[in-house]
């Protein structure tokens, strides 16, 4: 998609958002599919629970936005402060500190997530 800066100010920042969607469904085929707990099974949640000490969270940086702006999602909803923002580069999940409550997944705003679950 392309536009011009002309048009790109008459059409305000919608016209900014409406690209990024655009990028991102253009993307979306083209990832390949990480499986996250809620699609794992019965025993995997779609909400945040209780910890779980057998999950961890794992990170994918290359989906990840806060490589690119300000999301700090997942590291404002981690309880246990297992999860570090590293700007332009993504996040770090310490797993020592990280009690799989999946919390950090069910907040990520991109899909596929860029924290998902995995068993320890």
């Amino acid at each position: 998609m392309s536009i011009s800066r002309k048009d790109f100010f008459r059409q305000g920042l919608s016209s900014l958002g409406k690209a990024a969607f655009d990028i991102a469904d253009t993307l979306k085929g083209h990832l390949p599919a990480i499986p996250t707990m809620a699609t794992m099974g019965p025993e995997g949640a779609s909400t945040p629970s209780e910890p779980r000490p057998d999950l961890v969270a794992e990170a994918f940086n290359d989906r990840c936005l806060a490589r690119s702006n300000s999301c700090s999602a997942c590291v404002e909803s981690c309880k246990p402060k297992a999860i570090k923002l590293n700007p332009g580069v993504g996040i770090r999940i310490n797993p020592q500190f990280c009690d799989g409550c999946g919390s950090c997944e069910y907040v990520c705003p991109v899909e596929p997530k860029a924290v998902v679950l995995v068993p320890r």
